[in-house]
C-alpha cells in the first residue's frame, strides 16, 4: 500500500493559483499535464513518466497534473480537449507538446533535462519560449479589443433622460396609464424599475434642492411609497428626448401645468406642490448623474454604426385564455408575419397565486379582480419573441392597452378584443429589462441531455456550433464509449422494441459526446432544435433541424434529446453523478468537478504504472504464471531469500508465511542435505559451533536416528512440511560433525545411505507432482507435522542412550525394513 501511494503521488496535483506559483518557483524541469476537469488528466503517459523517472534517477525531474479550469494561469487553455504537456524551468515555459505523442514528449524530457543541468552549473542559458497556440489567440484578442475600441469610439452616444412617476401618481394607479402616454409620444423605455427609496435615498438625490423650503416636505413625501423609475430615449439619436419629455410633464407646479399646459401630465396626475406626479431630468450630465443613481450598471446607450447588426432582444407575449381558446393559430401568424421569431412558447394555466404575483403591481387598479379571474379562467400561451429592437416593436404590434379599437384599429388587441370584457386579450413587456424579468418567470432555467451519437461525432463541433446559437449554455459534457449494459439501462425505454438491439448495438459502437445543455425552457427547446426522429421527415418538416442535417436514418439520426425533465434529470444523475446548478444554468464551484471523458487518475494507475516486474502484483494472467514459476524458484532458495520475498505459496496451492518456509533445494529432499553438501554444512557447524566429543557423540546419534526417521516417513510426509523439515536442519549439522570422526565403515554407511538419498529423491518427486494436483491434502499438514514431530522426540531419548557401534550395526541392518514401514 506504501509504495502504491507513492507510485500516485508522482505526479503533483496543481488546483489552485498558490499551489501554481509555489510548483513554477521550485528548483528542477517541470512536466505540467493541463487537463480539464471535465476530461481529467491524460492517463495514458503516466506509466510512460514512471518508467522514464526510474531509468533516469534525476531529482530535478519533476511531473505535474494541472486543472486548466481552476488555476488563473491557465486560463487560456480552458475548453480544450487536446492533450497539453508543459515545460517548466526556473519559472519560464521552455518547451510544449501538445497532444499525446509519447516519444516527442520523452524526447523533450531528456532534452529540456540536459539543458536545465548545463544552467544549473553556469555553462548555457535557459530560452523562454512562447506557445504559439496561445499566442494566436492573444493576439486574434487584443485586434477584437482593438477594433470593439475602434468601434466604441466611432459610436455616438445616444441621448436619454430619467423619470421618475412619483409615489401619489402609483399610489392612485395612474402608472400604466402614464406609460401607455409615454409610448404614445414616441417615447422608448430603457430600463425600468419600481422602488421605495430611503429618506437618506431622497436626501441624497434631491441634494440640490436642500435649500428650497419644501426640501423636508418633498424628502417625507418620495418615501412614502413605491416610484416607477424609467431610463427614456426617442428617435435614431435621442438628442431631443429630454426636451420632448420635460414638455410632456409640463412645468414643475401642478397649479402653473393646468393653466400653461392643461394636457400636460402633471395637469392631468399631480395634485399640489411638491406632489406633482413626475419627475425628468433638466439636462445631459443630469441625466447621466441620475443614471448612475438608480441604475449603476447600466451602460450609456449608444447609437449603432451604420452598416452594423440591428441589436437582437427579446421580449415577453402572454396569449390570454379568451383570446387563446378562440384565436391562437391567427395570432401566432400575424406574430411571425411582424418579424418575430418565436424562441420559446408555453402553454400553461396559472393559479390565482402566480397570477396575482405577476400582476402585484396592478394590486389597487380598479380591474385587477377582473383580470386575475381572466388569467386563470383557462390554458393561456407564454411565447418569447426575439427579434431587434424586440420590446418596442412589439409593444406597437400590440397597440395602446385602452382604446385600442379608437387610436389604433389595426393593431392587435384592436382586432382580437373581445365585447364582455374590458381585459385586453395580448401583454408585452414595457422594457428590456421588465421582458427578462418575466421570460424568467414563465420559462425559468432548465437542465436537458443532449448527446451527439457515433455516427455524427465526426461533426461534432458543427453540431455545438448549432447549439450555441440555439442559445444554450453548455453546463457539462463528456465524451465516452458506452458499454453494452450502460446502452440498455440508458435506453431501457425502448426495451422490447424490434429496433433495441440495433440501437444498442450502435451506441456501443464508437464514442459518444454527452452534455447537459442550460436554457430556459431547455427540454422542448432542444427537442425542436433537433426535430422529428425520423431524418426524413425532419427533411421535410424542419430542414433546419440537426437531424435533418446530419441524420440518415431513424437508427443512425445523430443527436438525443431528453422526452421531458424527469427523465433529463435521470439521465444527468446516470451520466454525470449529482450535479446542482446555478440560477444562470452554470455549475455550481463545489460541482464544477471532475466530469471526465475517461476513469480518474487514482482508477486509472494501476493499469497504467504496470511494468514487467510488477506484472503479477496486477495482472491476473501474469499471477497465474508467476505462482508456477515462484513454486520452481523458491525450491531453490534459502530461508533468507524467502524472507525478502514476501508470502510465497507452495505446491498445494496454500500460501505459507516466509519466515516459516523451510529452504526447498531440490523438492523434499531440500530438509536432508548428503553427500559433498552434507560435506559442507558439517564443516560449517564444526566452524560455527566446537563442540567437546561427548556432546558432539549425543548429537551424532540424535541426528542420524532423525535422519533414519525421516527416511521411514518422508515418502508419506508432504514435500513442505515446515516445522519436522525446519527441526531436522537445526539438528543435521550436528549429526554431519560426528561422522568426520567415524570409522571407515561409517563411511561405507555415509555411502549406502546416498544410494537410499537418491531412491528416496525419486520418491519425493513423484510425490510432489502428484500432492501439487490436488490442493484438498492442504488440511493434512498441520496433522502430520504433529505426528512426526512426536516421534521424532521420541526416537532422540532413544538414540542417547545407544552407543556408536550398536548404532552403526543397527542402522545397517534395520534400514531397509524400517524404509517399508508405514510411518
Amino acid at each position: 500500500m506504501a509504495r502504491r501511494k507513492q507510485e500516485i503521488q508522482l505526479q503533483q496535483e496543481i488546483e489552485t493559483a498558490e499551489e501554481w506559483e509555489e510548483m513554477i518557483a521550485k528548483e528542477g524541469l517541470w512536466v505540467v499535464d493541463v487537463y480539464q476537469e471535465w476530461c481529467g488528466p491524460c492517463a495514458a503517459m503516466v506509466g510512460n513518466f514512471r518508467r522514464l523517472k526510474n531509468e533516469l534517477g534525476d531529482d530535478l525531474l519533476h511531473f505535474a497534473a494541472a486543472k486548466a479550469d481552476t488555476v488563473d494561469s491557465l486560463e487560456k487553455y480552458r475548453g480544450r480537449c487536446e492533450p497539453c504537456f508543459l515545460f517548466f524551468a526556473g519559472g519560464v515555459l521552455v518547451a510544449y507538446v501538445h497532444g499525446a505523442n509519447s516519444p516527442v514528449i520523452l524526447r523533450t524530457i531528456t532534452e529540456q533535462l540536459k539543458a536545465e543541468h548545463k544552467v544549473i552549473d553556469g555553462n548555457g542559458e535557459r530560452k523562454e519560449v512562447k506557445d504559439p497556440i496561445i499566442s494566436n489567440l492573444e493576439e486574434r484578442e487584443k485586434a477584437q479589443y482593438d477594433e470593439e475600441e475602434n468601434e466604441k469610439e466611432e459610436e455616438e452616444k445616444k441621448g436619454f433622460t430619467v423619470a421618475i412617476i412619483k409615489p401619489d401618481a402609483v399610489r392612485e394607479g395612474k402608472a400604466e396609464e402614464i406609460l401607455q402616454q409615454m409610448e404614445e409620444a414616441g417615447i422608448e423605455i430603457l430600463a425600468k424599475e419600481e422602488r421605495q427609496m430611503t429618506e437618506d435615498e431622497a436626501r441624497t438625490f434631491y441634494d440640490h434642492l436642500k435649500d428650497e423650503e419644501y426640501f423636508e416636505d418633498l424628502i417625507q413625501f418620495m418615501s412614502s411609497g413605491p416610484s416607477c423609475v424609467l431610463v427614456l430615449t426617442k428617435g435614431h439619436k435621442g438628442d431631443t428626448v429630454i426636451t420632448e419629455w420635460r414638455e410632456l410633464i409640463g412645468p414643475t407646479s401642478v397649479e402653473e401645468a393646468k393653466d400653461k399646459a392643461p394636457q400636460s401630465l402633471r395637469a392631468k396626475y399631480g395634485s399640489e406642490k411638491c406632489m406633482n406626479a413626475l419627475h425628468g431630468s433638466d439636462s445631459p450630465e443630469t441625466a447621466a448623474r441620475e443614471m448612475a443613481f438608480f441604475f449603476p450598471d447600466m451602460a450609456i446607450p449608444t447609437i449603432p454604426a451604420p452598416g452594423s447588426k440591428p441589436q437582437l432582444q427579446r421580449t415577453l407575449a402572454l396569449i390570454r385564455p379568451d383570446a387563446f381558446s378562440k384565436n391562437k393559430d391567427e395570432i401566432i401568424e400575424k406574430i411571425k408575419e411582424a418579424g418575430f421569431k418565436i424562441a420559446l412558447h408555453k402553454e400553461m394555466t396559472l393559479t390565482e397565486e402566480q397570477a396575482k404575483e405577476f400582476y402585484k403591481e396592478h394590486t389597487d387598479k380598479p380591474y385587477f379582480d377582473e383580470l386575475i379571474a381572466r388569467m386563470t379562467s383557462g390554458p393561456l400561451m407564454a411565447l418569447g419573441l426575439a427579434r431587434e429592437d424586440a420590446v418596442s416593436e412589439w409593444r406597437k404590434v400590440l397597440g395602446p392597452t385602452v382604446n385600442a379599437k379608437e387610436e389604433a384599429p389595426d393593431s392587435l388587441r384592436a382586432q382580437f378584443s373581445i365585447d364582455e370584457s374590458s381585459i385586453n386579450q395580448l401583454h408585452g413587456s414595457d422594457s428590456p429589462e421588465t421582458a427578462e424579468k418575466e421570460i424568467q418567470k414563465f420559462f425559468p432555467m432548465e437542465q436537458t441531455v443532449a448527446a451527439i451519437k457515433p455516427d455524427a461525432f465526426s461533426t461534432k463541433d458543427e453540431i455545438i456550433a448549432k447549439i450555441h446559437e440555439a442559445g444554450f449554455r453548455i453546463a457539462a459534457r463528456k465524451e465516452t464509449t458506452i458499454t453494452k449494459d450502460i446502452a440498455e439501462e440508458f435506453y431501457g425505454e425502448h426495451k422490447g422494441k424490434e429496433y433495441f438491439d440495433d440501437l444498442v448495438g450502435h451506441m456501443t459502437s464508437g464514442p459518444t459526446m454527452f452534455m447537459v445543455l442550460s436554457r430556459e425552457d431547455a427540454v422542448s427547446g432542444w427537442r425542436e432544435v433537433i426535430g422529428p426522429t425520423n431524418p426524413e421527415q425532419a427533411q421535410t418538416e424542419a430542414p433546419e433541424s440537426i437531424r435533418a442535417m446530419y441524420g440518415k436514418d431513424i437508427l443512425l439520426n445523430a443527436v438525443h434529446g431528453s422526452s421531458d425533465i424527469d427523465q433529463a434529470r435521470s439521465t444527468i444523475k446516470q451520466v454525470f453523478g449529482d450535479l446542482e446548478f446555478q440560477p444562470d444554468g452554470n455549475l455550481k464551484d463545489e460541482d464544477s468537478q471532475t466530469l471526465q471523458s475517461e476513469p480518474t487518475k487514482d482508477q486509472e494507475e494501476p493499469a497504467v504504472e504496470e511494468t514487467q516486474a510488477e506484472a503479477s502484483d496486477v495482472a491476473p494472467e501474469f499471477r497465474q504464471e508467476g505462482t508456477e514459476d515462484e513454486s520452481e524458484e523458491t525450491k531453490q532458495e534459502t530461508s533468507e531469500d524467502n524472507t525478502e520475498g514476501g508470502t510465497a505459496q507452495g505446491d498445494d496451492g496454500v500460501k505459507k508465511d516466509e519466515e516459516d518456509e523451510p529452504p526447498k533445494p531440490d523438492g523434499e529432499e531440500a530438509a536432508k542435505p548428503d553427500g559433498d553438501e552434507a560435506q559442507a554444512q558439517s564443516e560449517q557447524t564444526e566452524s560455527e559451533q566446537p563442540k567437546d566429543e561427548g556432546e558432539a557423540q549425543a548429537k551424532g546419534e540424535s541426528g542420524e536416528e532423525a535422519e533414519a526417521n525421516q527416511e521411514t516417513t518422508e515418502s508419506q510426509s508432504k514435500p513442505d512440511d515446515e516445522g519436522v523439515t525446519e527441526q531436522k536442519t537445526e539438528e543435521r549439522p550436528a549429526s554431519e560433525a560426528k561422522e568426520e570422526d567415524k570409522t571407515g565403515s561409517k563411511g561405507e554407511d555415509a555411502k549406502e545411505g546416498d544410494v537410499k538419498d537418491g531412491e528416496n529423491k525419486a520418491e519425493g518427486k513423484a510425490e510432489d507432482e502428484q500432492k501439487g494436483e490436488d490442493a484438498s491434502k492442504a488440511t493434512e499438514e498441520s496433522e502430520t507435522k504433529e505426528e512426526e514431530t512426536k516421534q521424532d522426540e521420541d526416537t532422540k531419548e532413544e538414540d542417547a542412550k545407544k552407543d556408536d557401534e550398536t548404532k552403526t550395526e543397527q542402522k545397517e541392518e534395520t534400514k531397509p525394513e524400517e524404509q517399508q514401514a508405514p510411518a
